[in-house]
């Protein structure tokens, strides 16, 4: 399956196939230099399989986890190249799940003003969100992804059957994200995850996902608007994320706990049950202090009020701006209630 991303200049094709790791030079230019990063959690053959398909390879295995995002990982990748005596000409190759995306992309935007990227994503969660977009990005004074770059990538790879090795936790994790798009934008998406097989059904959860971010990012590429809406859950969800005390969720957990306030009370229901068939329905105990100040340092308020994507019923959305407590007290009275 080739999904193609038209944002004219910087469009570049997302290939969804079954062992295409394997075929990873027949799509990519890999004649050069090419920095392959990955992370400590990633099986060691991912990237040694593309070293084998690349002229002049240099793997870079970085922690797992958002610590690597970092300013000190950043400059440790952008000398490796310099010491290995990278050029323009030459490559950056992200095989790892969002950390390693968002880390490789931005390192590839900055040295010497950008070189080429590719991304191929090893998770659910960064084969269905982060790998599509071009949002690259690096934590900063306890901020997440505060410093980064648009930066899209010349080629997607996404290998379904690398899912294999994951754990059920990391799947679910990654299940989130496709679920949030099914609320706002596909109906039948939804129905899959309602009344459906969804293991079986994993290559398309992963086509429809892309083709619904696919669609928004082609009409708003930086942000401006329409694609706000693909922050569906994350203002709150960033702000359990972020909060000291709910350091042991996943992203895609607390995200799934974000969407439950933002869609209509009598949706609900039917969304609890859907995120406890995912295994991402968590009870747990809530510092709504820590949560709103981790929200709320977030780029995505604006002083007093923020925008948020609330949902009348599955397949549809509407963009509002509430005072930032409303956000708040709205999902502490859903949450605990």
């Amino acid at each position: 399956m080739n999904i193609h991303v038209n944002l004219k200049d910087d469009s570049y094709d997302i290939l969804v196939e079954r062992g295409i790791l394997k075929d990873a030079g027949k799509h990519l230019n890999l004649n050069r230099r090419v920095l392959i990063v990955t992370d400590s959690g990633v099986p060691e053959g991912y990237a040694k399989t593309v070293a084998a398909q690349c002229k002049t390879p240099v793997i870079c295995t970085v922690s797992s986890g958002e610590g690597s995002k970092s300013l000190a990982v950043f400059g440790e990748l952008l000398q490796k190249m310099l010491d290995n005596s990278f050029s323009r000409k030459d490559c950056v190759v992200a095989v790892g799940g969002g950390v390693v995306g968002d880390l490789s992309g931005f390192v590839a935007s900055a040295y010497m003003r950008g070189v080429d990227f590719y991304n191929i994503p090893t998770t659910l969660l960064s084969q269905i969100d982060s790998s599509i977009g071009g949002k690259t990005a690096i934590n900063f004074g306890n901020v997440k992804n505060i410093v980064g770059t648009f930066y899209q990538p010349k080629k997607v790879l996404i290998d379904p059957e690398l899912l294999d090795t994951l754990p059920d936790r990391q799947i679910a994790n990654g299940l989130a994200e496709a679920v949030k798009m099914a609320l706002t934008s596909d109906k039948e998406l939804f129905d899959i995850f309602e009344n459906g097989d969804i293991k079986n059904s994993i290559d398309e959860i992963i086509i429809r996902s892309l083709n619904i971010k696919k669609n928004v990012v082609e009409q708003d590429e930086k942000e401006a608007g329409l694609r706000k809406i693909l922050n569906f859950g994350h203002t709150v969800g960033h702000g359990i994320e972020s909060s000291e005390n709910m350091s042991e969720l996943y992203h895609g957990e607390c995200v799934a706990l974000g969407l439950i306030p933002m869609c209509d009370e009598a949706i609900r229901p039917r969304i609890i049950a859907v995120l406890k068939k995912c295994n991402l329905y968590n009870k747990i105990t809530y510092d709504w202090d820590k949560i709103a100040e981790a929200a709320f340092h977030d780029k995505k308020a604006d002083g007093d009020s923020v925008t948020v994507t609330t949902v009348p019923a599955v397949g549809s959305f509407e963009l509002t701006t509430m005072k930032s407590s409303d956000v708040i007290e709205m999902a502490k009275n859903c949450l605990e209630g």
